[in-house]
């Protein structure tokens, strides 16, 4: 056990003498790494989160539909009536979300390519984006990047997709049973404006889709209803066509027709990164590691010869 302290002490001695010989090494590489943490921190420009806090939309003509069509059993099926619904639904408007189509589109329709591919950063006392003009001239509205190919001065979608999911993020609260959509952006107002936009993008994509899968159920009920003289099909066929008449109609009038929205978005006054305290200590933190392996590795190579 002696042995043992004996070789510690004689270790921690050698340290601090490696430290002590190589101190004005240390001090300068460690000072050198933190006035450029320092600079790099401030460099970066400040990144703003906006939220919106939704919940799924009651969907007031599942009950009723799932009931009918357990009645038709297979043509149900082939009318296309065993639709997702409630959480189902929900789901699946996430996933659509998140999908390349869904984001690509959205990006097109309001077109936000150069804001989201060439800002800079945001000007608080104008409230205007600056752009990277390296990247994207405003004025010209032109996109002068150089970039080798395959890619093109004007980033291509499969790049937007990319940045823009960096960007999004989506949380469902189990307990809840709420979802929480997240947008950042060097500008609070876009990160705000973007997520209104993306919530009543996937509401009014969702209710057409449902729109159209009604219109077709109803053309096939009604084609199989000219065909049978039997009065229960016939009962059960015109309860179907009913139920899809409600469901379209359902969703013709409700402008929130998959997420309500519970707590919506606001423009972030306070933003949420970079972490520039952070970033200095680590850097300062691995400058002074830098430092000490090259004092290290002198003194024992030194040592040795």
């Amino acid at each position: 056990m002696s042995q043992i302290t004996k070789e510690d002490d004689i270790d921690l001695r050698e340290l601090v003498k490696i430290i002590w010989e190589g101190k004005w090494t240390i001090v300068l590489l460690t000072t050198v790494f933190a006035i450029g943490a320092v600079l790099f921190s401030l460099s970066l420009p400040n990144v703003y989160k906006s939220h919106v806090l939704v919940a799924p939309a009651d969907d007031e003509s599942s009950g009723g539909l799932a009931g009918l069509t357990g009645q038709l059993g297979g043509m149900a099926g082939l009318a296309g009536l065993s639709l997702p619904g409630g959480n189902e639904k929900v789901d699946l408007a996430i996933e659509i979300m998140k999908s390349r189509r869904f984001i690509s589109d959205f990006i097109s329709e309001y077109e936000l390519l150069p804001d989201l591919m060439a800002a800079k950063k945001w000007d608080k006392a104008s409230n205007t984006l600056i752009y990277d003009e390296s990247i994207y001239l405003a004025e010209q509205e032109k996109w002068v990047r150089d970039v080798k190919a395959p890619y093109s001065p004007q980033p291509s979608m499969q790049e937007a997709y990319v940045e823009f999911r960096d960007l999004l993020t989506i949380t469902k609260e189990k307990e809840a049973g709420l979802i929480r959509i997240t947008i950042e952006h060097v500008s609070p107002l876009i990160a705000k404006q973007w997520l209104e936009l993306l919530v009543k993008s996937i509401n009014s994509e969702m209710k057409l889709e449902t729109i159209e899968e009604a219109d077709k159920s109803m053309y096939y009920l009604n084609r199989q209803l000219r065909k049978t003289s039997i009065a229960d099909i016939q009962s059960v066929l015109y309860a179907l066509i009913e139920e899809q008449t409600k469901k379209k109609m359902f969703a013709e009038v409700r402008e929130e027709y998959v997420f309500k929205t519970i707590d919506p978005a606001i423009v972030p006054e306070l933003k949420s990164g970079p972490k520039r305290a952070l970033i200095c200590i680590l850097i300062t933190m691995l400058g002074f590691m830098v430092a000490f392996v090259i004092v290290a590795l002198r003194y024992y190579l030194r040592k040795r010869g």
